[in-house]
């Protein structure tokens, strides 16, 4: 029986992270051996609750004098690749495929961040031992494909669904077997915990935003301030009610950072609320409730999305402007590149546009998202085909 091997997946306090791996389970529907970066993360969240073999991946350290860290500097001396050296790191890893297995990498969007030859030393170590290896539920900025050695990477992959109809016909280019899917996380199951007090049922307006969107930007604090100009929007001009919400809580790029000096800076108002720490599953909970949602996390705006939430995004790459296009047919409007914020009004007039299309946005997002979140399914059929090829 082949085995199914998911892996580069950094751990679930980035609850993005943890919404692929629990939803490309669901979709798949076969015991799923999972290697992570950070197994305590998982174990916290629960999601050994759904995935009962977890492996934390192993990044085994060795002296450059050594026999593995002289091969490796050979290796890489003579063929410019670091393939070797990452077999030797990830031995354990590698020495548990067999032929025949599927490796699926899992980080939706890695090809977006720096780090790309590591993806690629992963990718030609997997093919190496015979298993197929499928990019899955992914973006990738179409620049990159210019570059020939990732473009070659690329390449290899047996089988790579794309998120979104950008990434999709960029990387038809270089992979035909290529197919476009929805993000796994569209058919997430969502669970409802208790609402906080101050939380006006119904008219409740959720905003997340993170350090990573901030950096993104050509100026960090103009963000800080739009966000802080949208809150001032909101408690003045409308009776709605405020619930800030973290998606990503790891130490190194954690939203609470912001979003409690943010609390901290209108607590006295009465009008916002602060949700704690939760697993992918809760916090799309509490997002399904907001009246409207205003974020920078990819997987915070899925959750608004497929539940139906009219949301507007502070994107940061080609990821939210596809989706935004798959779904309406344009970004304008839905999306506001943080790279091009000049003004710290801008959030707040995107918002407005938001408002004043609620029901037509609401209805189409209704309308549409029954056969958007079926698309997510495609990826299992497109498995199929690859396993009945062998």
């Amino acid at each position: 029986m082949n085995k199914t091997i998911f892996y580069a997946h950094a751990g679930s306090g980035n609850h993005g992270c943890e919404a692929i791996v629990r939803s490309s389970q669901q979709i798949l529907g076969n015991k799923v051996i999972l290697f992570s970066k950070n197994i305590d993360q998982d174990i916290y969240y629960k999601l050994n609750v759904v995935i009962s073999n977890i492996i934390e991946e192993d990044n085994i350290s060795f002296s450059k004098y050594s026999y593995r860290g002289l091969l490796s500097r050979i290796h890489t001396k003579l063929t410019g690749s670091i393939n070797q050296g990452i077999y030797f790191q990830k031995k354990k890893m590698f020495d548990s495929v067999d032929k025949g297995d599927v490796a699926f990498s899992v980080g939706g969007d890695n090809y977006c961040y720096p780090g790309t030859e590591i993806l690629a030393a992963l990718n030609y170590c997997f093919k190496k031992k015979k298993s197929k290896t499928v990019l899955w539920g992914c973006s990738v900025e179409p620049d990159l494909l210019n570059d020939k050695q990732i473009a070659k990477d690329i390449s290899r992959y047996d089988l790579i669904t794309a998120r979104e109809s950008i990434s999709y016909n960029a990387l038809k280019e270089v992979n035909a077997n290529t197919v476009l899917v929805s993000d796994p996380a569209f058919v997430l199951n969502k669970v409802d915990l208790p609402l906080p007090n101050n939380w006006k049922e119904g008219n409740t307006i959720g905003i997340n935003v993170s350090p990573l969107v901030m950096d993104s930007s050509n100026n960090p604090e103009l963000v800080y301030e739009s966000f802080v100009n949208l809150i001032q929007f909101i408690i003045n001009d409308t009776d709605c009610n405020i619930a800030l919400i973290p998606h990503v809580v790891w130490e190194s790029n954690d939203d609470r950072k912001v979003l409690n000096k943010l609390y901290d800076r209108f607590e006295n108002t009465d009008r916002v609320t602060m949700i704690q720490d939760h697993n992918c599953m809760e916090l799309k909970g509490y997002i399904s409730r907001c009246r409207f949602f205003v974020g920078a996390r990819t997987h915070a705006t899925i959750a608004a999305y497929s539940t139906c939430v009219p949301t507007l995004v502070l994107g940061y790459s080609i990821k939210s402007i596809g989706i935004a296009k798959d779904l309406f047919g344009t970004s304008d409007n839905y999306v506001l590149p943080v790279q091009s914020l000049s003004d710290t009004m801008e959030l707040v007039d995107s918002f407005k546009w938001l408002m004043d299309n609620e029901h037509n946005i609401k209805n189409h997002l209704i309308k549409v998202m029954p056969e958007y979140r079926e698309r997510a399914y495609i990826g299992k059929k497109a498995i199929e085909n690859l396993l009945n090829k062998q």
